[in-house]
């Protein structure tokens, strides 16, 4: 830090500088977040200094928060659950897992494992450093959806939660959560469904009674949604949402100096700007609003693989919902050729396919573009 201060001017040009530096989304085929509506952005700016990890001081960033666990638990199936607005899908799972582990420590049990599948985020891989559980990884069945077989043949003695991804990061495929509802429901387990990026998407496609994810479960135990990602809020924006109040009880922790006495998230400091952000947003939308988001995603990525197919490129499987997969040769040169012509794209793991997120700064005239591209470079 230098001794004296620059002058605002000078500020300002540095950060355009390093702004001009940064890739707009324009281009940008790899990521499940997007630019945030322009109403969340006024709201986050008007917040900026609100800090929920002392929510006294905050009432009306608080009533906010009390109104969005309400409105995501009724969208997801549910209107009484209890939880927080999070920085994201990673504090989320890392949340869900410690409520388990905490209840099922304090019974006595001391070492312990959770059931992932193989599309599982890599934040369970931070879980298993930071919670000390083993993460023990199921198989896909031919959907790349996890297997149930192999979930219930994973079960032991010391397993204590099962996971389900509705809206795998790679493939946007959709668990079988019902038949997982079962399984958790008939071993007393606990069951977590990691819906950071579907969670705005499922409730609003048109096939959505197909899917059955959420709160209707039974046996679903808690729920992570992500407003920064198909929500259209800012950054960061995630919700951890439990069934059961007493969850949130394993994650409390003693806070007498503040204004409230107790706390249960994650972090201590907690952005009201991005809860301010994600309830205008949702209230400027609505349902309509986001449903008509996801319809044009949704018909952008139909769009996107019907022009691969007149191409000669087959999807690894049929988009769920908007993140398409394409299978080809040599993807990962594939993938650098694309970059060098200004594309940000992904690719997978197992099976190897190219990756593509049709998020709502897509565009009609991006995807043709990409096609064109995407041919010439094959």
């Amino acid at each position: 830090m230098e001794e004296r201060g620059m002058s605002r001017d000078a500020v300002e040009s540095l950060l355009e500088e390093k702004k001009h530096k940064d890739l707009s989304y324009k281009r940008v085929l790899s990521s499940m977040c997007t630019y945030p509506h322009e109403i969340a952005a006024y709201a986050h700016n008007m917040f900026l200094e609100s800090n929920l990890g002392d929510s006294g001081l905050f009432p009306g960033t608080k009533e906010m928060e009390t109104e969005l666990i309400r409105m995501i638990g009724a969208l997801l199936g549910r209107e009484n659950v209890y939880g927080y607005l999070s920085t994201g899908g990673t504090e989320s799972n890392i949340q869900a897992i410690r409520a388990i582990r905490n209840r099922r420590k304090r019974a006595g049990l001391r070492e312990m494992n959770i059931i992932v599948p193989e599309t599982a985020h890599f934040s369970f891989d931070k879980i298993a450093d930071i919670l000390c559980v083993d993460v023990k990884k199921a198989t896909l069945d031919d959907a790349l959806r996890v297997d149930v077989n192999s979930v219930e043949e994973l079960i032991d003695a010391n397993t204590i939660c099962v996971v389900g991804i509705a809206g795998t990061t790679e493939f946007g495929q959709i668990d079988p959560i019902k038949k997982l509802s079962a399984i958790t429901q008939e071993n007393d387990l606990f069951l977590h469904v990691d819906a950071a990026f579907g969670g705005f998407v499922i409730p609003f496609l048109a096939e959505k009674d197909r899917y059955q994810f959420d709160f209707a479960l039974d046996g679903v135990s808690c729920v992570s949604v992500d407003p920064h990602k198909m929500g259209m809020s800012t950054i960061p924006s995630g919700c951890i949402l439990f069934r059961e109040n007493s969850y949130l009880d394993e994650l409390e922790v003693s806070t007498p100096y503040l204004t409230t006495h107790g706390q249960s998230s994650l972090t201590g400091t907690r952005s009201g700007a991005s809860t301010a952000a994600t309830f205008a947003v949702f209230k400027y939308l609505g349902q309509e609003g986001l449903r008509a988001i996801v319809t044009e995603c949704m018909r952008l990525t139909r769009l996107l693989v019907q022009g691969a197919k007149a191409k000669g490129i087959r999807p690894e499987i049929e988009p769920v919902m908007n993140v398409v997969t394409l299978s080809m040769d040599e993807v990962d040169r594939v993938a650098v050729a694309l970059k060098a012509k200004g594309w940000e794209v992904s690719t997978t793991r197992k099976p190897k396919a190219l990756r593509l997120v049709i998020m709502p700064h897509v565009t009609e005239e991006t995807v043709k573009l990409f096609l064109e591209d995407l041919v010439d470079v094959i």
